[in-house]
């Protein structure tokens, strides 16, 4: 079971949803970088469970443990570790899906592959398993903004079910999006998605969506130009989140109604530095980045476990129905933004500190 991404920021993530606790050991972070519990709390608060009437009523406060690689405050160069107590369980709730396999969740997949699986609470298909991922990813983002203090990464929820917010990517900023439940900077946009996720929760049911995330002030260079492209990197470690089932980044599909002379991004001079006029490549061509902004789109799905009842088989190969029980989030999306920007920062750390060895080996 491959639970290591990355090649020299390399996080590993550990445990499951009702077990010990969750979390992270990152090898390869470099030394002397400026970190705390309070670096790492801040990005687990905007991901852990109830924090709205919108999400998951599981009552966690997800407190980080720094347990190595961290003296005084600042990083040693040796192994990270970091993790997060799980407290609220209710094990019981799930005691039904032992023997039954909830529709188009991981339950049936994992018995398959392993012939064992953790059925209390999903064990680890959670979305806990993030947890760690976010403690990374926070990390990370201190990293890149040591390369360029121009460097942030804004996520966003762009669309739930058929409502579509409209939002300017390049002016958006982190205090726009928490500014309400749903993390949606339109503020008419986000008034409608908060009622829809409460009525479908209402009704047993739930909805998926987009999330929409930029990369600001990256270094033209990062990323490779065959297996190891930045945006299939980066489309891998979108599409290892929970609920994902689409990508693209920049014009994404939408190019495919385009003529090259209108995709095309045009060169010029701007304050000394070669830029693009327009950005259709999403801040990426050839598997480099380019030095403009990286823009790109995930697809979450519907959150697999409702209440209304299901058809289903058992383990035991029997017809049956099921109507979960348990603390679910109706609506994945608002949680799932800082996990996208986590993530994110996982690929572009990872690429800036193997530009900056081939910058090293070239001296």
């Amino acid at each position: 079971m491959s639970n290591t991404f990355g090649q020299l920021f390399r996080v590993t993530t550990f445990g499951e949803s009702h077990g010990g606790g969750i979390g992270v050991v990152i090898d390869g972070c470099p030394p002397k970088i400026d970190i705390s519990e309070v670096d790492i709390q801040r990005e687990l608060d905007r991901r852990r469970p109830g924090q709205s009437k919108i999400t998951t009523q599981r009552k966690e406060e997800d407190r980080c443990e720094i347990l190595s690689g961290v003296f005084e405050g600042k990083t040693l160069g040796t192994p990270i570790a970091i993790v997060v107590r799980n407290k609220d369980v209710r094990s019981e709730d799930y005691s039904e899906i032992a023997r039954k396999f909830r529709p188009s969740h991981a339950d049936f997949t994992y018995e398959a592959k392993y012939g064992i699986r953790n059925w209390q609470g999903g064990g680890r298909a959670s979305a806990r398993e993030t947890i760690g991922r976010v403690a990374a990813g926070a990390i990370a983002k201190k990293i890149l903004l040591m390369f360029d203090p121009d460097f942030e990464i804004v996520a966003y929820v762009t669309q739930v079910h058929d409502i579509v917010a409209k939002i300017d990517r390049a002016t958006v900023k982190m205090k726009d999006v928490e500014k309400n439940t749903v993390r949606c900077p339109d503020p008419s946009a986000a008034k409608q998605m908060v009622s829809l996720i409460q009525r479908v929760r209402d009704e047993g049911d739930s909805v998926g969506g987009v999330i929409g995330c930029v990369a600001r002030g990256i270094a033209p260079g990062l990323g490779e130009p065959v297996f190891d492209k930045l945006e299939a990197d980066l489309a891998k470690a979108m599409l290892s989140i929970p609920a994902t089932k689409g990508f693209e980044i920049g014009s994404g599909f939408a190019a495919t109604r385009m003529r090259g002379s209108k995709h095309n991004d045009p060169f010029e001079m701007r304050a000394g530095k070669i830029r693009t006029r327009t950005n259709n490549s999403g801040g990426v061509q050839g598997g480099i980045s380019n030095g403009e902004d990286i823009y790109f789109r995930v697809a979450f799905k519907p959150p697999a476990t409702i209440a209304l009842q299901q058809k289903t088989v058992t383990n035991s190969k029997q017809e049956s129905e099921l109507a979960a029980r348990g603390r679910h989030d109706p609506c994945v999306l608002p949680r799932a933004v800082p996990i996208v920007e986590a993530m994110a920062a996982l690929v572009l750390c990872d690429h800036a500190l193997r530009q900056r060895a081939i910058a090293i080996a070239e001296r």
